[in-house]
C-alpha cells in the first residue's frame, strides 16, 4: 500500500467530536460525513483537502468517544492515511476495522510541516517526507491488518473470506 499527499498538521488531543461534530451524528452517509470532517478545528479542511492527502498529529489522536463516524468521515474526505505519534485505542481499532491505514511515527510527526508532501509505503513502514527528503521506520502493519485495510475494512474483508469459503 501506496500512499502520498500533503500534510495537514494538527496538534494533539484531536478529539472524535472535533473530527466530525456531534451535531453531524444523525447520518451513517460518508459523503454527508466528510463534508463536515474537521470543520470545527480547520473550517478551510474540506475545501483544501485533496484525494491522497495526509493528516499527521501529534499525541492521542482520536481520543473522546469511540463513534466509528470519526474515521469515516477522514476516509470519505479523501485521506489516505493518518500520521500521528499516538492515536487513542478505540479509534485505531475503528479506523482499521473500515480500512482507514493509520501509522504511529513520533519521529515523522516532529519532522513533517504543513502543507508538506508526504508518502507512505505502509507494506515496509517508511514514511517520507518528500518536501524535505528525510525519510523515517515506523512498525508496518502485520499482514491480517494489511489484508483488512486492503479489502476496505472488517465487513468487506469478512464477506470476501466467506465467499471463498462457499466457493
Amino acid at each position: 500500500m501506496q500512499f502520498k499527499g500533503n500534510a495537514f498538521r494538527y496538534g494533539r488531543d484531536v478529539d472524535t467530536d472535533v473530527i466530525i461534530p456531534a451535531r453531524y451524528l444523525n447520518t451513517s452517509d460518508p459523503a454527508q460525513l466528510a463534508a463536515h470532517c474537521l470543520e470545527d478545528l480547520d473550517a478551510t479542511f474540506r475545501e483544501r483537502v485533496r484525494p491522497g492527502d495526509v493528516i499527521v498529529a501529534e499525541e492521542n489522536f482520536g481520543c473522546g468517544s469511540s463513534r466509528e463516524h470519526a474515521p469515516v468521515a477522514i476516509k470519505a474526505a479523501g485521506v489516505s492515511v493518518v500520521i500521528a505519534k499516538s492515536f487513542a485505542r478505540i479509534f485505531y481499532r475503528n479506523a482499521i476495522n473500515i480500512g482507514l491505514p493509520i501509522i504511529e511515527c513520533p519521529e515523522a510527526v516532529d519532522a513533517i510541516a504543513d502543507g508538506d508532501v508526504v508518502s507512505v509505503d505502509a507494506d515496509t513502514g517508511v514514511v517520507r517526507d518528500e518536501t524535505s527528503g528525510k525519510s523515517f521506520q515506523a512498525q508496518p502493519f502485520p499482514p491480517f491488518i494489511q489484508e483488512i485495510i486492503n479489502e476496505g475494512g472488517l465487513v468487506a474483508r469478512t464477506r470476501k473470506l466467506l465467499a471463498e469459503r462457499e466457493a
